[in-house]
């Protein structure tokens, strides 16, 4: 793994960015995102996670973090291992998903690939973490995660995406909670 990818400063901020194996839309149904935002909700009450910004796509996730805890790679290693956890257990309870064996299947066999996973693999295991070290790069990675619904043509504007932070930044906040990341106004 490149040094670029990597927590070098444990009270930074970063921008990360993670996704399914092989890239699946999972997140189709309204259950499955509510899975990430109670799990990103506990991690900033419970974990000392600072979340400035994220946004929830069909097959990735980004987001805007700190830990107060200075341990950032251990914060977000508990939310993916949560996350995987509960949303294979929503998929496999589910009984409208049309999609549940295929799924199962899907991730059964990317764990089979790794030694070091026991049954399922949900997330790829990189998450290319970037420290935001000003303000221009903070704006960059800001802009990128708010417009990523746009560029993938799913909206118009940012904030008709309704798993996105760029709704808090219009004084929108009934999905998440967003920490306030101060200088940006």
């Amino acid at each position: 793994m490149s040094r670029n990818y990597k927590f070098h400063n444990r009270d930074g901020a970063y921008f990360v960015s993670f996704a399914t194996v092989y890239w699946i839309d999972v997140f189709t149904r309204q259950d499955y995102y509510m899975v990430l935002a109670e799990s990103l909700d506990h991690c900033r009450k419970e974990k000392g996670m600072e979340v400035y910004a994220y946004c929830f796509m069909p097959s990735h996730v980004h987001f805007i973090f700190r830990s107060v805890n200075e341990d950032p790679s251990g914060v977000l290693r508990d939310f993916k291992k949560h996350t995987s956890k509960q949303l294979l257990k929503t998929i496999e309870e589910n009984p409208q998903e049309s999609r549940k064996e295929w799924l199962l299947w899907m991730f059964e066999r990317a764990g089979k690939k790794k030694g070091n996973v026991s049954k399922y693999q949900f997330w790829q295991h990189h998450n290319k973490p970037i420290e935001l070290w000003n303000t221009t790069v903070i704006k960059q990675k800001l802009e990128y995660i708010h417009n990523n619904p746009v560029q993938a043509g799913f909206v118009t504007e940012p904030t008709e995406w309704k798993y996105s932070s760029a709704r808090n930044y219009a004084d929108d906040h009934t999905v998440l909670k967003i920490d306030d990341i101060g200088f940006l106004g």
